[in-house]
């Protein structure tokens, strides 16, 4: 679970000292008085067009994607009465490509004793003889939160809309002793090992995050492990984990369930504190039922990011059809409660992702799902352009607004980098962007692309690199700053960035940002590093949105070759 908007790491901790005396157990800012209040009409100003969303309301964390013979299904948390956090359910939806989607009624609602006053988010496993079942997240009248399971009521229906809660069974965990009953929560897709189902749960123990494992030979009966599988000093809660296998070498996915000599084990983790997800890889120890993180690794803040930017709660899953990993992740708003309650709607998911493993073995790789490109409609091309400093040169002949662009820069020389100040940490990029920004002319950089910018680039948003120089090697920063996004008070517009991990022998760096009114979704080095903005712009809108490639660096930039197409619409769920 998660709050609705983003909160600087400095602001939340100074919150968390404030309230219980430095204990939150609640994860949402709670509005009664909205939670609902109906849509009477939607604003579509900032409404996406090929990201994942509902005709309304409040939508937040995925919860159990899953492929059904020959079906998408994805279950994602959703309050059917209003635009902000309350009355949540599992609304469903179903799709053949995960682009094009059909809604259906909700799966999952409160209506027992064990999940009377939420019923939050968990994974889908499908079992032998092609049985799924979902292990969720529910609270009861104590306000403890236990582990429920569901199934479908009828497993020849090819969409599965109705699921039951088998009588008797739940909750199938309860926290016990010593287990915090009010941070308990999220299991993961379960995977097999040696006669016995495993998944995790998501908690902590004072400010230590906890991934408590499970087993159990019937996926009825779960017995806890006298070990967590992994846990963290100083991290907080561990919301939504994820815990799954990748291969060495290559783009295909595993099913949760395959070891091997030839496989990294990855653990995500959603951390309360800070908003973000982090994962690490590393060594999954079966004999000891341990998870232990590779050294190139860092568990917490100062860690490996899927997103470094508006990017939370995300889950995999592996789709057998294609044989990849997918990733979803909920992309929340960056306006105003009042704002959400207004337009009468917040949040939207993240385009699916592939993930495999980085041939450096120190990171994941993402790419969005190859279907979005049956969306692509007019194209433009801009290849071998000069970017002098100061140069910005409009993409001309698509929708600005709606638009997937893929660019390479040539960078022709490396000797006029800028030295990276030993003052800079290299564990916080974000900070490095915000003093730099897109306007403080360095070296190499910033160079990059100017989105959603309006015709005199009074608003804009830039997405953008810049190349420093180290003793042993070039460090590049990947940046995405929403300070100028906007004309519109209130708004959170932070600079994001993270650093890229690559190598510039060839001397490029590749670009793809994927626009769509109000979200701007770039992936960095062919998604080394990924960041997700929120950003509302208030005359960069509709026709009015202009596309720019730019260089405020001393030093000239390439563009070797930039596709970018408009985007179409999908079909919209009903």
């Amino acid at each position: 679970m998660a709050v609705s908007k983003l909160l600087s790491l400095t602001l939340f901790i100074t919150f968390l000292c404030a309230v219980n005396n430095g204990r939150v157990e609640a994860t949402h800012e709670i509005y009664p008085q909205f939670q609902s209040l109906s849509a009477v009409s939607v604003h579509q100003l900032h409404r996406t067009a090929f990201h994942f969303q509902p005709p309304k309301n409040w939508i937040n964390d995925p919860n159990a994607p899953m492929y059904y013979n020959g079906t998408y299904h994805f279950f994602y948390q959703y309050n059917p009465k209003g635009a902000v956090w309350g009355n949540i359910v599992w609304a469903h939806s179903v799709s053949k490509d995960m682009i094009n989607w059909k809604a259906l009624e909700p799966a999952i609602y409160p209506s027992h004793r064990f999940d009377r006053k939420g019923a939050w988010s968990g994974s889908a496993t499908i079992l032998p003889g092609n049985k799924p079942v979902i292990l969720y997240t529910g609270v009861d009248p104590n306000d403890r939160q236990v582990q429920n399971s569901a199934v479908p009521a009828n497993l020849s229906d090819p969409y599965l809309r109705k699921w039951i809660k088998p009588a008797g069974l739940n909750p199938v965990v309860d926290p016990e002793a010593g287990v915090n009953a009010s941070a308990f929560r999220d299991p993961t897709t379960a995977w097999w090992l040696s006669g016995h189902w495993r998944m995790v749960v998501g908690s902590k123990r004072n400010h230590r995050g906890m991934a408590y494992l499970y087993r159990s030979r019937d996926f009825i009966h779960w017995i806890k492990a006298k070990h967590p599988l992994h846990s963290a000093p100083r991290t907080g809660m561990w919301e939504c984990p994820d815990f799954y296998p990748v291969l060495l070498s290559g783009k295909q996915g595993l099913d949760t369930s395959v070891l091997g000599k030839q496989v990294k084990h990855i653990l995500k983790v959603s951390l309360d504190v800070t908003r973000y997800d982090y994962y690490t890889v590393g060594t999954y120890l079966t004999d000891e039922d341990r998870y232990v993180p590779d050294n190139t690794s860092i568990d917490g803040w100062a860690g490996l990011r899927y997103d470094y930017g508006n990017f939370y709660a995300s889950k995999t899953f592996f789709d057998p059809a294609k044989k990849r990993r997918i990733l979803w992740g909920w992309v929340n708003e960056s306006d105003t409660t009042s704002d959400d309650v207004r337009k009468g709607w917040a949040g939207i998911q993240a385009i699916p992702r592939i993930v495999w493993l980085d041939p450096n073995q120190r990171q994941l790789m993402q790419w969005p799902i190859q279907e979005l490109e049956t969306l692509r409609g007019t194209n433009v091309k801009m290849n071998h352009q000069m970017l002098k400093t100061g140069d910005h040169i409009e993409v001309k002949g698509i929708s600005a607004a709606q638009a997937d662009v893929d660019v390479t820069f040539y960078i022709p020389s490396l000797d006029k980098v800028e030295a990276f100040n030993l003052g800079w940490s290299l564990t916080d990029a974000q900070l490095l962007c915000g003093k730099k920004g897109s306007k403080v002319q360095g070296g190499i950089g910033p160079f990059g692309l100017l989105a959603l910018a309006s015709e005199n680039l009074e608003e804009y948003t830039p997405v953008f690199f810049r190349i420093f120089k180290s003793s042993q090697k070039h460090i590049v920063l990947l940046c995405s700053d929403a300070r100028s996004s906007s004309l519109k008070d209130g708004l959170y517009k932070p600079s994001f960035a993270g650093f890229v991990d690559v190598d510039l022998t060839d001397k490029k760096l590749s670009l793809r940002s994927l626009i769509d009114h109000s979200v701007v979704e770039s992936f960095g080095a062919g998604g080394k590093t990924c960041i997700t903005s929120r950003v509302y712009p208030t005359l960069a809108v509709l026709e009015n949105a202009h596309l720019y490639a730019f260089n405020n660096g001393t030093e000239t930039i390439i563009v070797e070759n930039l596709n970018a197409w408009s985007m179409k619409k999908p079909l919209r769920m009903n």
